[in-house]
């Protein structure tokens, strides 16, 4: 028996966009309580050609949980923290992440991805786009975590697959090479079956249960923001910071995460926070403290930010609560302060999500800077992922970014990067897409999600347009 089909106007407003704002539309919404429930619902809408989007946080920044008609799936009911034990911890689905972490931190274990909406974003939507954060320096995307799934295919079959389990024979599973960086874009060639549902935007199943690896939780982390004159003393210092930890990565320097802001970023965190004459740049930085020892790991950082001039005086160091509080105040005053700008310009801002290979960073920062509309630049530097923020403030200046955006998309192919490096494609990149993996490549997908889902019904419009596969 099918779940109540929910049509109020009222309720289905406040679910028809996501953190794109992206506008959609829906024509019910139904609460499953069980897989069996996603089952029933999926056989249902299967038969009827009837579209289906499950939504939860509505974190994605690429159209990914705005509805283009059907019903949307709503996963709340799947919250229930299971068996967190040594090595391995269960969920549903519709758990929060963040709470799903503390809980886990609560029994002195850890599991590492750090999206920013971690605390907005339930842990089955992490895994269908694959999140990272500024964590994955260190720690890798969701994907390398994720032990075991519970899954419901568009069919309404229900799997129950853990690592290492084979794929099916008859499916048809795309092979080609991903770019060599941080990548969240498209179909990943798959290793076994846990991989065709980890990073493909909920278009090949409903995760209904998840199961994580854990580890060590570190027994403490110093925390600091460092501030340079310009970006080129910035990158000099990413570089070195970047190999030493790649080189030894329990050493005395071994940042878990490198993170940028230019000077546009700490222009708009001034009035809010005291940011140093001179600064240029700025990177914050977190280091857990290993054998070696916390005096060990300050000094290490403190000889490498001195020999690439970093203004030393100035560095936020967060060994403490009142320091961390500091740091803090600095990080959220950034983003607070982008957003005041947006309101203020009365037009959306576009945000890129690329990533290019370590030697072509500067090339991609050259061309991030000479953005033809105000921005500011941040991100994840030790991945050379970088986020730019374009400003625009009139709509002559919002097509011109748009366009900029497609440049900045097609040099990051040609320089062996990604469209998306962890915010997926959605409804919004599908070109980008098509442009990075070729017509060839892109039809493979459409084969393996037509085994799955004949009638095309899951996630309909994202990953791929609108209509038949």
């Amino acid at each position: 028996m099918l779940p109540q089909l929910i049509t109020d106007p009222s309720v289905l407003g406040g679910l028809l966009t996501d953190a794109s704002n992206l506008p959609g539309r829906a024509d019910g919404l139904v609460r499953p309580r069980s897989a069996e429930d996603v089952a029933d619902i999926l056989r249902h809408c299967q038969s009827a050609g009837i579209p289906v989007l499950p939504t939860a946080g509505r974190t994605s920044t690429t159209g990914g949980a705005t509805p283009d008609g059907g019903w949307l799936m709503s996963m709340a009911a799947f919250d229930a923290v299971g068996e967190i034990g040594h090595d391995r911890a269960s969920a549903g689905a519709g758990v929060w992440l963040g709470a799903f972490q503390s809980a886990i931190e609560a029994t002195g274990r850890f599991y590492p991805p750090d999206p920013t909406s971690r605390n907005e974003c339930t842990l089955g939507a992490s895994v269908a786009c694959n999140a990272s954060g500024a964590r994955s320096f260190r720690y890798g995307a969701t994907r390398r975590w994720v032990e075991g799934l519970r899954v419901v295919l568009p069919t309404g079959e229900i799997l129950d697959v853990r690592r290492g389990d084979p794929i099916p024979a008859d499916w048809p599973v795309p092979r080609w090479h991903e770019p060599a960086v941080k990548t969240a874009a498209g179909y990943a060639p798959p290793a076994s079956l846990l991989d065709l549902f980890v990073g493909t935007e909920g278009t090949l199943g409903v995760i209904t249960d998840v199961t994580v690896r854990l580890t060590d939780l570190p027994s403490d982390v110093i925390g600091l923001i460092a501030f340079f004159p310009d970006r080129a003393s910035a990158l000099a210092f990413v570089e070195q910071a970047r190999d030493a930890s790649r080189g030894d990565p329990r050493g005395a320097l071994s940042p878990r995460c490198l993170e940028y802001f230019d000077r546009g970023c700490l222009g708009m965190a001034e009035g809010r926070t005291t940011v140093p004459d001179g600064a240029g740049a700025a990177l914050f930085c977190e280091q857990e403290v290993e054998a070696c020892g916390a005096d060990a790991h300050l000094e290490a950082w403190l000889e490498a930010l001195t020999a690439h001039g970093a203004l030393v005086d100035d560095t936020i160091l967060a060994t403490d609560g009142p320091s961390r509080s500091r740091l803090l105040e600095l990080r959220h005053a950034i983003p607070a302060g982008i957003n005041e700008r947006v309101v203020r310009n009365g037009m959306r801002k576009i945000g890129t999500d690329l990533a290019v290979p370590d030697a072509a960073l500067p090339r991609m920062m050259d061309l991030y800077e000479a953005s033809p509309v105000e921005h500011v630049l941040f991100g994840h530097i030790g991945d050379s992922h970088l986020h730019l923020n374009l400003l625009p403030s009139t709509p002559e200046e919002a097509q011109r970014a748009k366009d900029w955006y497609d440049q900045l998309a097609r040099e990051a192919i040609a320089l062996g990067g990604t469209v998306s490096a962890e915010h997926g494609i959605g409804k919004l990149k599908r070109d980008h897409l098509r442009w990075m993996v070729g017509e060839e490549v892109l039809a493979s997908f459409r084969s393996l999600k037509r085994r799955l889902d004949p009638n095309g019904i899951l996630g309909r419009g994202n990953v791929f347009e609108q209509g038949p596969l």
